[in-house]
């Protein structure tokens, strides 16, 4: 068989951003999302508002608007079916709103410079991608230079044709960093589209429970829990991961170094994703 075809190392690895490597408990998409359509009369909590997490953000107004009564609380606001229109209405309007959110929840998640430090011995590339569209997505990168962190390559959702989970973000990094076959790479993020971007990819999914929006809380407040509590929260993200075809899930990223060492094993075993 091609050597190609049979990579024994991980050459790439692709995050994903908010609830990932930044922005611990993944804060900065939802309050956007929460006053765009309260702006407009409809009133979402907060689990309605993550529950689409990890989609293009035009998509996720879009699955917001399709919930279980939603459109009968617009039609009572506004005497009519929402339509797409309002859709692009809200879009527009989220977008500044997103920006200005993400430089109040963009730092480092705890451990991330270290595990960095790590995959970079063994000569890993990394790359991200996200729903952020390319203003986001640029001031997210930015602020996480400014803390010592940067990717070889970064792909936002609105470079590609469609956001997750289609594997187009995923390619594009792989292409720009010229990584293949997608046995090769591994795909961590902490949404079930982020799964499903790296399943769609061919590459090796792996979901983060503890940083992401499942969970929904800073590295503070998950500390300050009871224990029985922050066990039950977290497994509840990772069940929810697992289902959604992930091969494996970890807490955080600061885990990742130990788990590619067990993904090389299962390469050099002729296992592949």
């Amino acid at each position: 068989m091609n050597a190609l075809a049979s990579p024994t190392a991980i050459k790439l690895v692709v995050f994903d951003w908010a609830g990932t490597i930044v922005d611990h408990g993944c804060f900065g998409p939802v309050a956007p999302f929460h006053d765009v359509y309260a702006a407009n009369g409809i009133e979402l909590s907060i689990e309605q508002v993550r529950e689409p997490m990890g989609l293009d953000k035009r998509q996720h107004l879009e699955a917001l608007a399709a919930m279980p009564g939603v459109g009968e609380q617009w039609r009572n606001v506004h005497g009519r079916d929402l339509a797409p229109s309002d859709i692009d209405k809200m879009y527009q309007d989220f977008m500044p709103l997103q920006v200005k959110c993400i430089a109040q929840h963009c730092g480092l998640v705890p451990g991330l410079k270290d595990a960095v430090a790590d995959l970079r011995r063994r000569g890993i590339k990394l790359a991200g991608t996200t729903g952020y569209f390319q203003e986001a997505a640029e001031l997210c990168y930015a602020i996480a230079r400014e803390q010592g962190f940067a990717t070889d390559a970064n792909c936002c959702v609105t470079q590609v044709p469609r956001g997750r989970p289609a594997p187009w973000m995923l390619y594009r990094v792989m292409q720009d960093l010229n990584v293949f076959p997608p046995a090769a790479v591994v795909k961590v993020g902490d949404t079930v589209p982020d799964i499903g971007e790296g399943l769609a990819a061919g590459a090796w999914s792996i979901g983060v429970s503890a940083t992401g929006s499942d969970v929904g809380l800073t590295a503070a407040q998950l500390a300050a829990l009871p224990k029985s509590e922050r066990v039950e929260r977290v497994e509840r993200a990772a069940a929810k991961l697992r289902d959604a075809g992930a091969h494996y899930v970890i807490e955080s990223v600061a885990e990742l170094p130990a788990l590619l060492a067990q993904i090389e094993a299962q390469l050099g075993a002729g296992v592949r994703p």
